[in-house]
């Protein structure tokens, strides 16, 4: 029997920064079907930068079928040989697939607690992987929650020198509609994080 997660302690506020960071982990790991899009559509934000982006993308959502953006997704990430983008940490730190920060991450999720899961076959340091790690450090989904500084740590080693601009890249892409909408509002929530966890070292 697994032990179950004593949620009690999150405060709401990060409890919702792990909400996102699984929502872009799950709508990044494949394309949305009906009910993703609709659930998406169904999202409304506040006034801020990353309110708006959301909001957007809601309405974004509303009026996307799901074989449009099953064709944008594998235009985007697979395509013939390659996608447009390459959605990897080592590629966008180094240019190559599977380099260092591919190995430090490893090391790092050994150290977590955190495992590959059996059916993904893609390298580890995929920004979805990446966003649902995240999320799962915030909660505690693989043991206690990860404290603020240890979440700082994660952030600023494996997603804070890339993912920013991978989002920006998502936002101005060729074949981006409904992921443009994606790339702003994972462009937003970044530079919310990268801020919040300067901050808490000031």
């Amino acid at each position: 029997m697994t032990a179950a997660v004593d949620t009690t302690q999150i405060a709401t506020e990060d409890r919702l920064r792990a909400d996102l960071y699984n929502f872009l982990g799950l709508i990044l790991s494949g394309p949305p079907d009906e009910m993703l899009l609709a659930q998406t559509a169904s999202l409304s934000g506040d006034d801020s930068d990353l309110g708006r982006a959301i909001s957007t993308l809601a309405k974004v959502a509303k009026i996307t079928k799901p074989k449009a953006v099953e064709s944008e997704y594998n235009k985007l990430f697979i395509g013939l040989g390659r996608g447009e983008l390459l959605p990897y940490a080592s590629y966008y730190l180094t240019g190559f697939l599977n380099e260092k920060p591919l190995a430090q991450l490893r090391k790092d999720m050994v150290a977590r607690g955190l495992e590959r899961a059996q059916n993904v076959f893609e390298p580890e340091d995929n920004i979805a992987s990446l966003m649902e790690m995240m999320g799962a450090l915030v909660v505690g989904r693989f043991g206690s929650p990860a404290t603020l500084d240890d979440q700082k740590t994660f952030f600023n080693r494996h997603i804070g020198p890339w993912a920013t601009h991978f989002f920006t890249d998502l936002e101005g892409a060729k074949n981006s509609v409904f992921y443009a909408s994606v790339g702003t509002v994972g462009r937003a929530f970044m530079e919310i994080e990268a801020e919040g966890f300067r901050l808490s070292s000031e």
